[in-house]
């Protein structure tokens, strides 16, 4: 796995640069947990195809690409992101440019009180002991070099944190959105929400490049939820098509919690998601629901692992895949139940559609049970546009292409049909529709 060279020495200068403009400006605690990363990101190295988990995704041109820490976001119009907030009905929009908050774009209605919902940075001056206690617990990065060197740019980000038997009812939306005007820069986005007991809210993450640009995206996301907690999770990617992104979603489930994710991926040229989540309370219920989308040379990797560390606990995990043309597709997908994890029930299915011949997935849901008394089943299917179909809709005189569109357009829409908010499913169905259209697909890179 190693792989040091000149980049990742770049990385390092980048880090010492970065330690020096900040220093005395946060807590001890998060200055000793970026050095701890830091050292662990210099050990690890990056990952090659000869490392089992990245043995279909290679991360050379990555690797090979000097990218320069993000400066502080250029301006923008409020009327780019404004429509966003829109879209979900929400007075709550958490805007991020390049990785640093922008309180200028943001747009907050007044929060019930004890709810907090606002820049990372600026909760360390009145939560500290919150973020102390739960920053950087679940995105481990012993053994991941990307949170590690996530973490060890660990400054800036989204904190967002609901009491006891607190509801809200809007969501709350999270864009990061990246403009690299010209220069190949690096951005390290980090979220951290905590549910208390019986609370309930939804949450969108946004990852939106605002021009062609070439970049890299490195995010990653810790959600803990207490006991009961209720938690909607919304992630779209719509990167910029020249972009990189690597995102890793961590999450801590209490007792008869309930966490519901939905993913859209259709933005950039490569795109590596890792979801982790740990059922660590009986009762605790998980689902993950994703449809990922690329044509040309567009590289998508999704990587899950549900583990269930205590008894009585469901999982689902439903993903479809939309490949065209020369695109390649990762699912590898992992079901974990524990010695004690009675009464365990959990699915995991993923279906791909490959819409040309050029067209690549490798899907691999795997099951690793060290218990009895369980449920578990996983399957993987991989085919083309049905014939017979085509068919009848051309019958009917609707041309190939539109066919097509349809086709392929109702193969992801049922999933994204299962998001219970109207407004949220109808933007993931709408930027799906756009994708499948053919003056989307022939704009991109063959």
């Amino acid at each position: 796995m190693k792989d040091i060279g000149p980049v990742a020495d770049l990385y390092r200068t980048e880090l010492s640069r970065f330690e020096r403009e900040i220093a005395g400006t946060t807590p001890a605690w998060m200055q000793q947990l970026r050095q701890a990363a830091g050292t662990r990101f210099a050990d690890l190295g990056f990952p090659t195809t000869h490392h089992e988990e990245w043995r279909h995704t290679d991360v050379t041109p990555i690797v090979k690409t000097p990218f320069l820490t993000a400066k502080r976001g250029p301006d923008i119009a409020k009327a780019e992101l404004e429509p966003m907030a829109s879209w979900v009905g929400a007075g709550h929009l958490l805007a991020f440019v390049n990785g640093r908050f922008s309180p200028s774009l943001s747009l907050l209605k007044r929060l019930p009180e004890g709810v907090i919902a606002g820049s990372l940075e600026d909760s360390c001056v009145v939560s500290s002991g919150l973020l102390e206690a739960h920053l950087g617990q679940q995105a481990q990065y012993d053994d991941h070099v990307f949170v590690a060197l996530n973490t060890a740019f660990l400054k800036e980000g989204a904190f967002i944190y609901l009491p006891p038997k607190m509801v809200i009812e809007e969501p709350i939306l999270v864009v990061f959105a990246s403009c690299a005007n010209g220069e190949a820069t690096v951005s390290h986005p980090r979220v951290l929400i905590v549910a208390g007991s019986s609370s309930r809210a939804t949450v969108i993450e946004s990852y939106v490049g605002l021009k062609d640009d070439l970049y890299f995206t490195n995010a990653v996301t810790e959600v803990v939820l207490g006991e009961e907690a209720v938690f909607d999770h919304h992630l779209l990617q719509q990167e910029s098509r020249a972009a990189y992104h690597i995102g890793t979603l961590a999450v801590h489930q209490g007792r008869n919690s309930t966490f519901t994710s939905h993913s859209l991926a259709i933005g950039s040229t490569f795109d590596r998601s890792e979801v982790h989540a740990l059922l660590a309370g009986e009762g605790g219920s998980c689902t993950l629901r994703g449809v990922y989308a690329a044509t040309g040379r567009q590289h998508v990797d999704i990587h899950t692992r549900i583990e269930h560390a205590k008894p009585s606990c469901t999982s689902r995990q439903l993903y479809r895949g939309i490949l065209d043309k020369q695109a390649t597709g990762v699912f590898n997908g992992r079901i974990v139940v524990r010695a004690d994890a009675h009464k365990t029930d959990a699915r995991q299915t993923n279906n791909n559609l490959l819409l040309s011949e050029d067209a690549v997935i490798h899907t691999a849901p795997q099951l690793e049970i060290f218990a009895d008394d369980v449920k578990c089943t996983h399957g993987a299917t991989v085919g083309q546009l049905d014939r017979d179909v085509l068919f009848y809709l051309r019958s009917r005189g609707i041309d190939l292409e539109d066919a097509r569109r349809l086709m392929t357009h109702a193969f992801g829409s049922e999933l994204i049909r299962l998001i219970a908010q109207d407004r949220i499913r109808n933007r993931f169905t709408e930027l799906l529709s756009r994708w499948a259209s053919p003056s989307h697909s022939e704009s991109l890179p063959a």
